[in-house]
């Protein structure tokens, strides 16, 4: 029995996320995932990701954990994988890991992008991965508040599970906002992320941007601890997981 390391990329438009939820296992990440690395072995297998995408939401370095019978090499079980996954789910790195590793437990922190279309003309070939955004937006004032979001706070506030009884503190640790042409990248890191955390945030700081709420408004907005107190959610198509990070010492075999 091997323990493996996968970094898989995908196009999550016709998923319903990364978590095998029952039944629906054919329509998640991981479903196919697992149903490929069944065939490989000839029976079934369980893996493990680093991150839960909702979905629509993509990855472009979705990490994942799994232990194979066998004497499998990496580069068999990537190619058995890209050769039998859909083309749009890639495995873009294969390699050993410690039998310890868990890609889910061992992660340190997240990198996700959030990416917004300003274009009066739609961008017809990322139209996927873009979400539209047609009104005016200021981009200093949502520095503001972003600087304001950034550090150690309880995020109750943006998530999405009201009824989550788990801690709710995270550290925020960057969050940068770029005008690209006519793209705006909102870049989130810190070492974890709630239930829509990074789409509530999107939403909060859209509305900081078209003067619909101050970005001094922060503290009092975490403070709160309220769902309700937040903005929308922005939709899932403009969010990619970008980099998952892990210790240097776990990674080592």
């Amino acid at each position: 029995m091997g323990n493996f390391r996968l970094t898989i990329a995908y196009d999550g438009s016709r998923y319903n996320g990364w978590q095998r939820l029952g039944g629906s296992a054919g329509g998640t990440i991981q479903g196919r995932l697992e149903g490929v690395l069944a065939q490989l072995c000839g029976h079934p297998v369980e893996i493990q990701g680093a991150g839960r995408t909702d979905a629509g939401v993509h990855a472009r370095a979705q990490v994942a954990s799994v232990a194979l019978s066998g004497d499998f090499t990496p580069e068999e079980v990537a190619a058995y994988l890209n050769r039998y996954l859909p083309d749009d789910i890639a495995v873009t790195d294969c390699r050993r890991a410690a039998p310890r590793f868990h890609a889910r437990l061992s992660a340190q922190g997240k990198r996700y992008l959030y990416r917004l279309w300003t274009g009066q003309a739609p961008d017809v070939f990322r139209r996927k991965y873009l979400t539209p955004w047609r009104e005016p937006l200021e981009l200093a004032p949502m520095e503001e508040a972003a600087g304001l979001l950034l550090g150690r706070h309880d995020f109750r506030s943006f998530c999405a599970n009201r009824r989550t009884k788990k801690s709710t503190v995270r550290t925020l640790t960057r969050l940068d906002i770029q005008r690209l042409g006519e793209e705006v990248c909102l870049t989130f890191e810190g070492d974890g992320f709630l239930y829509h955390m990074v789409r509530i945030l999107t939403g909060t700081l859209l509305e900081v941007g078209t003067g619909k709420r101050p970005p001094s408004s922060m503290p009092a907005l975490l403070a709160a601890r309220d769902r309700s107190q937040a903005g929308p959610t922005a939709p899932a198509r403009g969010l990619i997981l970008d980099e998952v990070f892990y210790p240097q010492e776990v990674l080592a075999l």
